[in-house]
């Protein structure tokens, strides 16, 4: 044992210091930009403010093109004769600050046009995923465009009439403050390029413009092109008003004004009847001295802070995110936060002074990234139906410029969530592009010890070692579901840094040793704040397996793509590992594995990793996986007598799902679908965070049944990576009919099964130039492109 070890150590230190990885060229790009970084001069640089700007164009005629790049620290909202062109930037960090690109021909006519501007920095009450460096605004024109560039000829006016509003809450909150406008001082003709209003002043440089890789850049913004598309903007289904105080509403509200006269304290409660995420607009005529507050959660809870069943509201009440606005009394005034917010319960409440308020329109314009859906999943069991759509809409209400845990509580980019929030936009949207940002953005996020924070863009660092870890399965993810050998090489040098310090870790009987800052696995009920036990010198089998899983990743990627020496020494790593995890933690009398080689601790995430990796012997599987599951919760039959063990939640059993069907059993898998339908009799419309009480009632990682039901149940995979050759693997479980599609790279895979007195009648379509097998009942057998119809016995 010491010889191999003295062997590996050997081995990395030659590659540590010596890497095949390409030379990262400067980018390329045309002359240095001319357009300034500016501001108001009265602006503070790093607090709270609010800025407008504007630029008045007379142009002869309508250009073909006119394009523009804009940016804006943290975020803008530009307009071009008053009608909206785009919101951003991307979030990211100061070394890659994004810029989008927009051609405004279209706005433009001959004569007078007006480029106009909101940007705003919310400072310290900026979300925890805004990074930043001081409020500007930069917008540089291209070809004819540069007749729009960001210099002294723009206009800037501090708005008074925005602050942000701290939020209230008892659990865990990082995303976008509540807003305050106050009608009365806000600049309601902002964008028109009146003359006579506001108080426009010269705007100030803080410095050109500046690429990524210049040689000088006069400020902190490295700038970067944003590869992302926009985002989606639809109107959303109007609310239905449930509850009323204070003034007799029409059943039509929110579809007819409302009128409330003066001295008035009305309540109006509106069900979206599903989660949104959107940008609400309240539009009102008249109410000087009113004050309307917009109230928003995820669910009513009772005076115990319980939610229950998210569909019923009587004994409940509302708290949450709020908005306030004092109507300027004026018609017509519409309030909408500068931020979009997430709802399925949103309360409006008007306060009346001498003034009487009518509430003209409330309307809601939903925004997420523009998600396609491609893939279908259809049965003979019409209870899978929901479980797929919720699935897909938690999914959608996660991803915007970046994904995000949840869209309510904190909208951070984490990695354990984002590696199942991919693998469900590979297989339901075939779309990488949110991916890759976030693959990019966990590389860039790398510190000096060489692993990834575990979530970013973000302003507050925090490191979880175990999901530098899954970041490398990501990689590794991406590989195989979208190819792009390119991409994935370019970070193979990050996956090493990562590997290199747990590789430091490691101790010589195989195990890691006692894992740092916060190595968060799960929120099992009892690993304190997520962790699982570790001895007083480490010895975590769960983290040790995976590190192993890890390991054999990289070995797979390094050995097709990059340095095959380092493939065999992880190779190596990982066997040692899975050897110690074996004979040190393996508890014969109960025929499990313990969390530490002390063995006073059980869990199913050590159970079902070690099944997954095969540490389990394959005989021994599903015999350990029968005993970590219960009769109720699962549908398993346990065989022996097992000590307390702690039980995985949500996010954890999609390795779960991973270790049923590598034992054998994923003709079972429709039988772990319980916690799901119990989210469904509660009322939920997105998956929760965690079982009753949760805090969140939307967190993608609990969506990977939509993952599970096209790649165990459909049985859809790639074989080599980027779906170079089709795996086709179904376990229908008691289902006696699937119609599935799944996009790949090389088109959509098409699969229908139907069972009959003889067996089952599968009709399969694989895309042109493609291949593939088809496995059942331990047979395999030859796909070739084109339709192919079998019998299957």
């Amino acid at each position: 044992m010491r010889a191999r070890t003295l062997f590996l150590m050997s081995a990395l230190t030659f590659l540590w210091s010596a890497s095949d990885s390409p030379a990262q060229g400067l980018p390329s790009r045309n002359e240095p930009w001319a357009a300034q970084w500016i501001t108001a001069a009265d602006a503070p640089a790093r607090d709270e403010a609010v800025l407008h700007f504007r630029k008045i164009l007379e142009l002869a005629g309508p250009p073909a093109h006119f394009l523009v790049d804009v940016s804006a620290d943290n975020q803008f909202l530009f307009e071009v004769n008053q009608k909206l062109v785009g919101r951003g930037p991307s979030r990211s960090d100061l070394a890659h600050w994004k810029y989008e690109t927009y051609d405004i021909a279209p706005m433009l006519h001959a004569g007078r046009n007006v480029l106009s501007a909101t940007v705003w920095n919310f400072g310290v009450n900026s979300a925890i995923a805004q990074m930043s460096n001081r409020i500007g605004f930069l917008l540089h024109g291209r070809d004819v465009g540069h007749l729009a560039d960001t210099n002294s000829s723009w206009e800037v006016e501090q708005e008074k009439g925005i602050r942000t509003l701290k939020p209230q809450m008892t659990n865990y909150y990082a995303a976008e403050p509540g807003e305050r406008l106050d009608g009365n001082a806000f600049d309601w003709s902002w964008s028109s390029g009146s003359i006579g209003g506001g108080t426009w002043t010269k705007a100030i440089s803080l410095g050109r413009g500046a690429m990524i890789g210049e040689q000088d850049s006069p400020n902190n913004w490295q700038l970067e092109s944003d590869a992302l598309p926009p985002m989606e903007e639809s109107a959303v289904d109007s609310a239905r008003l449930v509850r009323s105080e204070g003034v007799e509403v029409s059943a039509a509200f929110p579809g007819v004004v409302l009128n409330i006269p003066p001295h008035a304290k009305v309540r109006l409660l509106l069900d979206q009847s599903q989660l949104a995420t959107a940008y609400p607009r309240l539009t009102v005529s008249g109410g000087a001295g009113a004050l309307v507050r917009l109230t928003y959660a995820e669910a009513l809870v009772n005076d115990k802070g319980e939610k229950g069943n998210r569909d019923q509201i009587q004994g409940k009440h509302i708290e949450g995110l709020v908005d306030e606005f004092f109507p300027g009394g004026s018609s017509s005034e519409a309030f909408s936060p500068l931020a979009w917010r997430t709802w399925r319960y949103l309360q409006i409440e008007v306060e009346t002074a001498d003034r009487a308020l009518s509430i003209d329109s409330f309307t809601a314009q939903f925004s997420a990234f523009p998600f396609v859906t491609q893939a279908r999943f259809q049965s003979s069991d019409p209870s899978l139906q929901p479980i797929w759509d919720i699935g897909w809409r938690t999914a959608r209400l996660d991803a915007h410029d970046t994904y995000m845990d949840t869209p309510y509580w904190e909208r951070l980019q984490y990695v354990g969530d984002t590696r199942i929030q991919a693998l469900i936009s590979y297989v339901v949207a075939g779309d990488d592009r949110l991916a890759r940002q976030a693959i990019q953005a966990f590389d860039d996020s790398r510190i000096t010890a060489g692993i990834t924070q575990s979530r970013y863009p973000s302003s507050l660092t925090q490191i979880i070692p175990t999901f530098s870890l899954l970041w490398v399965g990501m990689v590794h993810d991406f590989w195989m579901y979208r190819g792009d050998s390119e991409f994935v090489r370019a970070h193979l040098p990050g996956t090493r840094t990562v590997l290199d310090w747990f590789l430091r870790h490691q101790r010589t009987d195989g195990l890691l040793d006692r894992i740092p800052w916060w190595p968060f696995v799960d929120w099992g009920s009892d690993f304190a704040s997520g962790v699982p036990p570790q001895d007083e010198n480490g010895g975590s089998a769960i983290i040790t397996l995976q590190f192993i899983e890890a390991l054999r990743y990289a070995a797979e990627m390094e050995r097709a793509l990059g340095q095959p020496l380092r493939a065999d020494a992880y190779a190596h790593a990982a066997d040692h590992a899975a050897q110690a995890v074996s004979k040190l933690c393996w508890n014969e009398a109960n025929g499990l594995l313990a969390d530490t080689p002390a063995q006073k601790h059980f869990s199913q995430h050590a159970n079902i990793l070690g099944v997954w990796l095969d540490v389990i012997p394959v005989a021994q599987q599903p015999t350990v996986l029968s005993k970590i599951l219960s009769t109720s919760d699962h549908g398993f039959s346990a065989q022996a007598p097992v000590p307390s063990m702690t039980a995985a939640t949500y996010y954890f059993r999609f390795y779960l799902a991973r270790a049923v069907e590598h034992a054998g059993m994923g003709d079972q898998y429709l039988q772990l679908l319980g916690p799901w339908r119990e989210m469904i009799s509660l009322g939920l419309t997105t998956w929760a965070e965690s079982p009753e009480p949760t805090r969140s009632d939307s967190h993608a990682w609990s969506a990977h049944p939509n993952y599970d039901l096209l790649t165990i149940v459909a049985g859809i995979r790639p074989k080599t990576p980027g779906f170079g050759a089709i795996l086709i693997e179904p376990h229908l479980g008691t289902l006696d009919h699937v119609n599935s599609t799944m996009p790949t790279p090389s088109g959509i895979v098409e699969v229908q099964y139907d069972r009959t007195a003889n067996g089952v009648r599968a009709q399969v379509k694989i895309p042109a130039n493609s291949t593939g097998e088809l496995i059942w009942n331990g047979k395999h057998l030859e796909l070739r492109s084109g339709i192919q119809e079998l019998t299957l016995p």
